[in-house]
């Protein structure tokens, strides 16, 4: 079992596209374009294309890959990216030029998505914008569901993100984020009957079987500080089940060098508040030496701060590889 403190890094076990973010960081493109060319499927050049827009979204990197190499798909929807990362950041911050952004990251995703019809990605980037479509004016972003339990909204986004890479993990990811967002206080029944609908039929090794490990913790932090807050995943049976079944659709089927690390610290962090520690010391075996702020800091007193976060994770990991060598 592993001990000492982990790391966070955004590309966790995937080495090249560490190697590849420090060349980026540096100003250095080549080794981007490589990378992303020999990207064999669109799930990992969705997560990989992601890591890469939010590592440089500060910088004009890939405006000068762009202006080397107009005609690259790869730079077109890296810059995509990039433009998308700028415009939630201005609204997080409420930025003057926020309307201004959103407009120029819809207008990247209608090029980028020109340039390379078959990618998800320009399809994933509308439907993170639509999050900013605070009172769904737009109406690509109140379309009816595809069930009468789930609320109106960009179904069509997602239908087209879709049908290029079934079950994409962001895709469904940034829906559920837009179920938060249309509901900021109070329960969360819309984001549940979300994921239920999403996970019900998806495959073994799908990533989708996570969403309600999520939501659980999106409870939790929205009801912290309450005194009717309730552990995300206290010993119950319904958070056993759910844990068990990340676990066994999940976490026995997925390519654990290319999965992302928040999942695996979702999975770790509900299979150990579940009590199934020995479960839950396979999964903090498959991080290491890495871990996630979210969920551990939801534990602290002091939420965002990664120390402290870093510590609760050592605690549980320290806690199932006892109890799982009898130990505890």
């Amino acid at each position: 079992m592993p001990s000492g403190r982990p790391v966070y890094h955004p590309a966790g076990h995937d080495e090249a596209l560490r190697a590849v973010l420090r060349d980026l960081r540096a100003g250095r493109w080549a080794s981007t374009r490589n990378l992303l060319t020999e990207t064999p499927d669109w799930g990992l050049w969705t997560q990989r294309t992601q890591i890469l827009g939010a590592a440089v979204a500060g910088s004009d990197v890939v405006r000068a890959w762009r202006t080397e190499e107009p005609r690259s798909a790869s730079a077109a929807v890296l810059h995509t990216r990039v433009l998308v990362e700028r415009a939630l950041r201005a609204h997080r911050t409420g930025h003057r030029r926020t309307n201004d952004l959103w407009r120029e990251a819809v207008a990247a995703c209608a090029d980028a998505s020109a340039m390379s019809p078959e990618d998800p990605v320009p399809w994933i980037c509308l439907l993170t914008l639509a999050r900013l479509d605070v009172g769904q004016r737009w109406d690509e972003h109140r379309v009816a569901p595809p069930e009468p339990m789930l609320f109106p909204g960009p179904w069509q986004l997602l239908a087209e993100a879709d049908k290029r890479d079934p079950g994409n993990r962001e895709a469904y990811h940034r829906m559920l984020q837009f179920a938060y967002g249309r509901r900021s206080e109070g329960p969360l029944t819309e984001a549940y009957d979300f994921v239920r609908w999403a996970s019900a039929s998806a495959p073994a090794g799908s990533a989708l079987h996570l969403l309600p490990l999520y939501v659980r913790v999106e409870r939790y932090r929205r009801e912290s500080g309450q005194e009717h807050a309730l552990d995300p995943h206290r010993v119950s049976g319904d958070a056993t089940r759910t844990a068990l079944i990340a676990l066994q659709m999940w976490f026995d089927h997925a390519a654990l060098a290319t999965t992302s690390l928040l999942d695996l610290n979702h999975l770790a962090h509900a299979l150990w508040g579940a009590h199934q520690f020995h479960d839950a010391s396979r999964v903090f075996q498959a991080l290491d030496p890495f871990f996630t702020t979210v969920p551990w800091t939801y534990r602290t007193h002091s939420p965002g701060d990664a120390d402290a976060a870093a510590e609760v994770f050592v605690q549980a990991r320290a806690r199932c590889s006892g109890a799982s060598r009898g130990l505890g």
